[in-house]
C-alpha cells in the first residue's frame, strides 16, 4: 500500500430528506507517488450518491478540493475566555452521561447515542425548567496546546444556551481544561461577547448539490472519532 483516503460514512436526515454523507477524513500518499494523488480522490469522488464533506483539510489540500467541486463553508470564529463564574439558581449544566441521556429527545437522543462512546466528543447539556440545551464539543490543540474547546453540534433551545453561556464556558474551564473556546458562528449560533475574531479560521468543505452550508455540523466525523 502506498496511499490510502480514510473516510466516515453516515446517513442523515437534513431538511426532512434522507441523505448519505462520505466525510473525507484522513489522506496520505508516500511522497514518490504523490504524483497519483488526484486519481485517489477522484476515486472516493466518483462514488454516486453521496454528499462529501472535508473538515480538516490541510495545505494545499484546501485549493485541489475546490478544483474538484468543493465549497468553503462559513467558519467564522470567536476565541473566547472560557472564565470562571457562579452557578446560576433554576440552571443546571452537566456531563454526566446519565442526566444527558435522561433529557434529550428525537434527534438529539439519537445523536447522542451515536456518539456516546465517539473519542473525542464531549457532551454537555444545559436544563432550565423543562428546557433543555445540548452541546457536543471536542478539545482542540493550538500552539501544540490542548486548551481549547470546539462545538461540533447543537441541539435543543438555541436561546438557553445563548442565556447560560456564561456558565457553559464556566464548566468547560473547571470539568474540560478548555481555557477558551473556539465558538464558530455558524455551529454554535451565535458569537459570545467576550473574545476576538480570528483572521483566518481553518476551512471546513463541503461538495453537494442537495445540502445547505447551514445544515451541516461536525458530527459523525474525523472530529467527534479522534483526538489530536
Amino acid at each position: 500500500m502506498v496511499g490510502a483516503y480514510i473516510a466516515v460514512y453516515s446517513e442523515r436526515d437534513v431538511d426532512g430528506e434522507p441523505r448519505r454523507f462520505c466525510n473525507l477524513a484522513a489522506f496520505c500518499v508516500l511522497e514518490e507517488f504523490r504524483g497519483h494523488s488526484l486519481r485517489l480522490m477522484r476515486a472516493i469522488l466518483a462514488q454516486q450518491g453521496f454528499e462529501f464533506t472535508d473538515f480538516s483539510p490541510s495545505g494545499n489540500v484546501v485549493a485541489l478540493n475546490q478544483r474538484l467541486g468543493f465549497a468553503v463553508l462559513d467558519t467564522a470564529t470567536r476565541l473566547t475566555p472560557n472564565l470562571p463564574r457562579l452557578p446560576r439558581r433554576g440552571l443546571t449544566i452537566s456531563d454526566d452521561p446519565t442526566v444527558v441521556a435522561g433529557v434529550l429527545s428525537g434527534r438529539d437522543a439519537r445523536v447522542h447515542a451515536e456518539h456516546r462512546d465517539a473519542t473525542a466528543a464531549r457532551h454537555i447539556v444545559a436544563i432550565r425548567e423543562g428546557e433543555y440545551g445540548y452541546l457536543v464539543v471536542r478539545k482542540d490543540r493550538r500552539k501544540r496546546l490542548p486548551l481549547f474547546a470546539s462545538p461540533l453540534y447543537v441541539g435543543g433551545s438555541q436561546d438557553l444556551l445563548r442565556a447560560a453561556w456564561p456558565q457553559i464556558s464556566s464548566h468547560l474551564l473547571l470539568r474540560h481544561a478548555a481555557l477558551a473556546t473556539l465558538a464558530e458562528r455558524r455551529v454554535l449560533g451565535f458569537s459570545p461577547t467576550l473574545g476576538f475574531d480570528l483572521a483566518a479560521p481553518r476551512a471546513k468543505m463541503l461538495r453537494s448539490k442537495n445540502v445547505r452550508a447551514e445544515a451541516v455540523d461536525y458530527l459523525y466525523s474525523e472530529l467527534t472519532l479522534l483526538e489530536w
